[in-house]
């Protein structure tokens, strides 16, 4: 395994990240299994590990504090914090208050008295960053975390957050986790450029599309899965799966199965330092695993490029992020007297 620099933290990880999100209530409710996929992952080099308070309300986390005991010092770990962890509504968010409160349970169900990456996990238009990044700069002074990162932050919301953090002498965000995918490349128009311009990490989830780019999902077939259980949107999106379509016969002509040409693509940009794989089995892992030397060479890049131009978004992920600019009408609507230019 070969290792890269975490943006300018001078930490180094490995180029393929192991999520977390998989284990727990959601996905591997076998805590002993959950426990080898960790350790067969670590044995194979992969030196980070993402995690998050909110998945499976905690349990992933205690799973993943179960699998580092003696095995700590080895490893890049990586938290996050945002989403409702109760019906309380100051148990979530970006407040100060929250981010100090809960760093320290996340501490306790991972077993360890420090975090290597502490991110928000969403951005918090409701919260001033101001605040937020004087919370983080606090558990950074007092040791509990090492560096800091956000998750799906828009190209402008990163920007303001690198001023804010320059004007008031406060901790800045050292790392980005966006989406990024074959199916999802709109980041390479600001967010990787900007995350490059500040010396940040990235740390992309999702680089399979949600799943579609296993090729177990395919247009006019019955999609009875774990994923498809859940009734995630994306799979039966008709212009995702035209897309999934065209991408298998590069992936057959390039000799290599459809989920590592993705996973090869997404560690191919040098905005990109490390791509998560979220395995719930130990077969979900094995399979990543074997595409750890897949290298795609320029002529399959460029098939791709042609399938989907860069910059480009086929469609959206369910989980993505959108600023209160697109969700609220009221925000891109003028009052219907003002809408005439006469």
């Amino acid at each position: 395994m070969q290792y890269r620099n975490l943006g300018r933290t001078g930490i180094k990880v490995s180029p393929y990240a192991l999520g977390a999100m998989m284990f727990g209530a959601v996905g591997n409710t076998d805590h002993d299994e959950s426990v080898k996929i960790i350790h067969k992952a670590l044995d194979a080099g992969i030196n980070f590990i993402d995690t998050a308070d909110a998945y499976s309300h905690g349990e992933s986390e205690e799973i993943v504090g179960k699998a580092l005991k003696g095995r700590r010092d080895g490893v890049v770990l990586a938290t996050k914090v945002h989403l409702p962890m109760s019906d309380d509504p100051n148990h979530r968010g970006n407040s100060r208050r929250w981010i100090i409160a809960e760093v320290e349970n996340s501490l306790r169900r991972l077993g360890t008295d420090y975090l290597d990456l502490y991110q928000i996990h969403r951005p918090d238009p409701e919260t001033d960053v101001e605040d937020t990044l004087a919370a983080l700069t606090y558990l950074i002074s007092s040791g509990k975390v090492r560096a800091i990162g956000s998750s799906t932050m828009p190209a402008a919301d990163i920007v303001q957050a690198q001023w804010v953090a320059e004007r008031r002498g406060l901790e800045r965000f050292r790392v980005e986790q966006p989406p990024y995918s074959i199916l999802n490349r709109g980041i390479e128009r600001d967010v990787l450029p900007v995350a490059q311009q500040y010396g940040m990490g990235t740390l992309v989830w999702s680089p399979l599309a949600g799943g579609l780019l296993t090729g177990r999902y395919r247009k006019g077939q019955g999609n009875d899965t774990h994923r498809a259980q859940y009734g995630f949107a994306h799979l039966r999106d008709e212009q995702r799966l035209d897309v999934v379509e065209q991408l298998i016969p590069v992936a057959q002509d390039a000799g290599v199965p459809l989920n590592h040409l993705a996973m090869a693509f997404a560690i191919a940009h040098p905005g990109v330092t490390s791509a998560i794989i979220g395995p719930r089995t130990m077969e979900h892992l094995d399979s990543a695993l074997a595409g750890v030397e897949v290298a795609l060479t320029d002529d399959v890049l460029d098939r791709i490029d042609a399938i989907v131009p860069p910059g480009t978004d086929i469609g959206r992920l369910d989980m993505a992020y959108d600023p209160p600019a697109i969700q609220q009408p009221l925000l891109r609507r003028r009052p219907a007297e003002q809408r005439a230019a006469a």
